[in-house]
Protein backbone atom coordinates (compact mmCIF):
# COMPACT_ATOMS: atom_id res chain seq x y z
CA UNK A 1 0.00 0.00 0.00
CA UNK A 2 1.37 3.28 -1.06
CA UNK A 3 1.21 6.11 1.56
CA UNK A 4 2.71 9.70 1.37
CA UNK A 5 2.30 11.54 4.93
CA UNK A 6 2.52 14.77 4.68
CA UNK A 7 3.28 17.62 7.69
CA UNK A 8 4.89 20.67 8.73
CA UNK A 9 2.19 23.08 7.51
CA UNK A 10 0.79 25.49 10.05
CA UNK A 11 0.05 29.25 10.32
CA UNK A 12 2.76 31.45 10.14
CA UNK A 13 3.42 35.50 9.53
CA UNK A 14 4.66 37.02 6.64
CA UNK A 15 8.32 36.20 6.58
CA UNK A 16 8.58 33.94 8.71
CA UNK A 17 9.43 30.14 7.28
CA UNK A 18 8.39 26.41 7.35
CA UNK A 19 9.54 23.56 6.35
CA UNK A 20 7.34 20.54 5.25
CA UNK A 21 8.16 16.87 5.02
CA UNK A 22 6.71 14.10 2.80
CA UNK A 23 7.55 10.61 3.84
CA UNK A 24 7.09 7.59 1.51
CA UNK A 25 5.86 4.23 2.18
CA UNK A 26 5.31 1.36 -0.56
CA UNK A 27 6.99 2.45 -3.25
CA UNK A 28 10.57 2.56 -4.62
CA UNK A 29 11.88 5.80 -3.12
CA UNK A 30 14.51 6.36 -5.52
CA UNK A 31 13.21 5.80 -8.33
CA UNK A 32 10.28 8.31 -8.22
CA UNK A 33 10.18 11.79 -9.35
CA UNK A 34 8.90 13.68 -6.03
CA UNK A 35 6.82 16.89 -6.04
CA UNK A 36 4.95 19.67 -4.26
CA UNK A 37 1.87 21.00 -5.33
CA UNK A 38 -0.33 23.43 -4.03
CA UNK A 39 -4.04 24.55 -4.18
CA UNK A 40 -5.73 27.74 -2.88
CA UNK A 41 -9.49 28.21 -2.25
CA UNK A 42 -11.35 28.41 -5.41
CA UNK A 43 -7.84 28.36 -7.49
CA UNK A 44 -6.79 24.95 -9.88
CA UNK A 45 -3.95 23.19 -8.51
CA UNK A 46 -0.38 24.68 -9.37
CA UNK A 47 2.98 22.44 -9.30
CA UNK A 48 5.24 24.24 -6.35
CA UNK A 49 9.19 22.73 -6.84
CA UNK A 50 9.76 18.96 -8.31
CA UNK A 51 12.95 16.94 -7.99
CA UNK A 52 13.67 14.20 -9.73
CA UNK A 53 15.31 11.06 -8.88
CA UNK A 54 18.53 12.04 -9.82
CA UNK A 55 17.81 15.41 -8.17
CA UNK A 56 17.37 17.48 -10.59
CA UNK A 57 15.11 20.49 -9.39
CA UNK A 58 12.52 22.58 -10.88
CA UNK A 59 10.74 25.83 -9.71
CA UNK A 60 7.65 27.73 -10.18
CA UNK A 61 8.23 31.38 -10.99
CA UNK A 62 6.14 32.27 -8.25
CA UNK A 63 8.91 30.38 -5.53
CA UNK A 64 12.23 30.61 -7.22
CA UNK A 65 14.64 31.99 -4.32
CA UNK A 66 12.41 31.21 -1.52
CA UNK A 67 11.81 27.72 -1.67
CA UNK A 68 13.80 24.51 -1.49
CA UNK A 69 13.14 21.29 -2.86
CA UNK A 70 15.39 18.22 -1.29
CA UNK A 71 15.10 14.57 -0.69
CA UNK A 72 16.87 12.08 1.49
CA UNK A 73 16.71 8.46 -0.02
CA UNK A 74 17.30 6.99 2.99
CA UNK A 75 14.60 8.24 4.52
CA UNK A 76 12.41 7.64 1.42
CA UNK A 77 11.38 12.06 2.42
CA UNK A 78 11.03 14.91 0.33
CA UNK A 79 10.95 18.42 1.74
CA UNK A 80 9.89 21.68 0.67
CA UNK A 81 11.79 24.69 2.51
CA UNK A 82 9.57 27.77 2.70
CA UNK A 83 11.24 30.95 3.65
CA UNK A 84 10.08 34.56 3.25
CA UNK A 85 6.63 33.66 2.61
CA UNK A 86 3.78 35.76 1.88
CA UNK A 87 -0.09 35.65 2.32
CA UNK A 88 -0.41 34.27 -1.33
CA UNK A 89 1.41 31.47 -0.21
CA UNK A 90 -1.39 29.99 1.49
CA UNK A 91 -3.04 26.66 -0.11
CA UNK A 92 -3.17 23.29 0.67
CA UNK A 93 0.13 21.66 -0.30
CA UNK A 94 -0.17 18.24 -1.96
CA UNK A 95 3.44 15.64 -2.07
CA UNK A 96 3.05 14.14 -5.30
CA UNK A 97 5.20 10.89 -6.45
CA UNK A 98 5.78 9.66 -10.08
CA UNK A 99 7.12 7.37 -12.12
CA UNK A 100 6.77 8.09 -15.74
CA UNK A 101 7.99 4.97 -17.50
CA UNK A 102 5.62 2.82 -15.50
CA UNK A 103 2.75 4.95 -15.18
CA UNK A 104 2.47 5.68 -11.36
CA UNK A 105 1.29 8.76 -9.76
CA UNK A 106 0.36 9.23 -6.27
CA UNK A 107 -0.47 12.04 -4.27
CA UNK A 108 -0.85 12.64 -0.43
CA UNK A 109 -3.69 13.78 1.62
CA UNK A 110 -2.33 17.54 1.98
CA UNK A 111 -1.20 20.04 4.52
CA UNK A 112 -2.58 23.54 5.38
CA UNK A 113 -0.05 26.26 4.96
CA UNK A 114 -1.41 29.79 6.28
CA UNK A 115 0.27 32.85 5.86
CA UNK A 116 -0.53 35.80 7.54
CA UNK A 117 -0.13 39.51 6.48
Amino acid sequence: QVQLVESGGGLVQAGGSLRLSCAASGITFRLYAMGWYRQAPGKQRELVATISSGRTTNYADSVKGRFTISRDNVKNTVYLQMNSLKPEDTAVYYCNAKYSTAGLDYWGQGTQVTVSS
